[in-house]
């Protein structure tokens, strides 16, 4: 079989994440200092859990309809409602990442494009890829702003959607509301499709994250879910809001691909949403704020307000953010060098999605290798 013959073009333009090249050195190490990693320290409520155990002992582990159970998709559409003022369509899907995947097969052909911020998810332009769409990132260095002129410059007739994360992932900076207004206007303008993704919405430290539903109701599709905020990343929990019309299109994508999200976990999503876990808000605010102490006197970094990620800018003394990340492994210290999020390898970003113990034992050889000459 000549697989060379076999195997689509789109294959051709998508890689393995780099982020696992890490993960993979964090196996052939003793006692590694892993500050890479993108998911909570803390495990899910044992209320949710058990409401995960009871729904499988009650037998709920049939398909539910593919949009997802009434009651968790009301219940979805109320909390969207009690905080934007609109009431949006809502579909259930499996995680943050299945919803993005659906949007751009609902929205996306040949040659569409796509414009979003640098850096960005690593997901982005590889899911542009696989639907045949042309990723379009606009540099936000060296702030990480929206920048509507800049952002304006890349919008050509084959856009279709501005996609912005809010707070962002590996930057951890939340959008000014200014900005998110200056997005629902080049969106409603150029009618464009705006998705907001908004994974890290209930892990903001500072103030409340702006979501632009009520500022462009009818170009806006958000995005979120449940994995970050109650450790359950695993489950795949996630939503899509936003118009009917698309909300339909991307449910009937939904039948015939994920079928529906795991059905226990939808259940027990019911659960975490009657559960406070404020209190792991709280902690990472306080890691937020140690990393930062440790941090800003050597490196540039632009202060986060959310998620559990800094993006420091790479010493100069090393060639890249890449030399700078493998001089860390070798001291045991795990970061991910930026050039996995961007077209720039400058920064790197470092997860504080740990103990304390570990944010210092981390930053001190960071703060270290950055102050000894010779990097390379």
């Amino acid at each position: 079989m000549n697989l060379e013959r076999l195997l689509a073009d789109r294959t051709r333009k998508i890689e393995f994440s780099g982020i696992r090249k890490f993960f993979e050195m964090a196996s052939g190490m003793t006692d590694p200092c892993d500050l890479s990693i993108g998911q909570p320290d803390y495990d899910a409520p044992e209320a949710v859990k058990q409401s995960a155990i009871d729904a499988i002992t009650a037998g709920k582990n049939r398909y539910t309809p593919s949009a997802g159970i009434p009651e968790l998709r009301a219940r979805i559409a109320d909390e969207i409602e009690a905080s934007t003022g609109v009431r949006s369509n809502v579909l259930v899907t499996c995680g943050v990442s299945g919803a993005l995947t659906l949007a751009l097969m609902t929205t996306i052909e040949a040659g569409d494009e796509v414009v979003f911020l640098d850096p960005y998810f690593v997901s982005y332009p590889h899911l542009v890829n696989m639907v045949g769409g042309t990723p379009v990132p606009v540099r936000s260095y060296p702030d990480f702003r929206f920048d509507p002129a800049k952002v304006e410059a890349a919008i050509t007739p084959r856009t279709k959607v501005l996609l912005i994360n809010s707070p962002a992932n590996p930057t951890g900076r939340m959008l000014s509301a200014e900005e998110v207004a200056a997005a629902a206007d080049i969106s409603k303008r150029h009618d464009l499709l705006l998705i907001s993704d908004e994974i890290y919405e209930k892990l903001c430290y500072d103030e409340a994250n702006t979501c632009p539903l009520a500022m462009a109701p009818d170009n806006t599709l958000l995005i979120g879910g449940y994995g970050k905020t109650y450790g359950i990343t695993g489950w795949r929990m996630g939503f899509a809001a936003g118009p009917e019309r698309l909300i339909g299109e991307m449910t009937k994508f939904q039948q015939y691909t994920f079928v529906c999200a795991p059905s226990p976990a939808q259940f027990a999503t019911l659960t975490a949403l009657d559960t406070d876990v404020s209190h792991h808000r709280d902690a990472y605010r306080k890691k937020r704020d140690l990393v930062c102490r440790l941090l800003e006197p050597v490196f540039e970094i632009v202060r986060p307000t959310g998620g559990f990620y800094v993006f420091p800018k790479a010493p100069a003394s090393f060639k890249n953010a890449t030399a700078f990340c493998e001089r860390a492994a070798k001291d045991n210290v795990l970061v991910i060098p930026g050039g996995i999020f961007s077209g720039d390898d400058s920064h790197f970003r470092v997860s504080y999605a740990t103990t304390d113990a570990m944010i210092e034992r981390g930053c001190e050889v960071l703060v270290r290798l950055a102050r000894s000459s010779g990097g390379g």
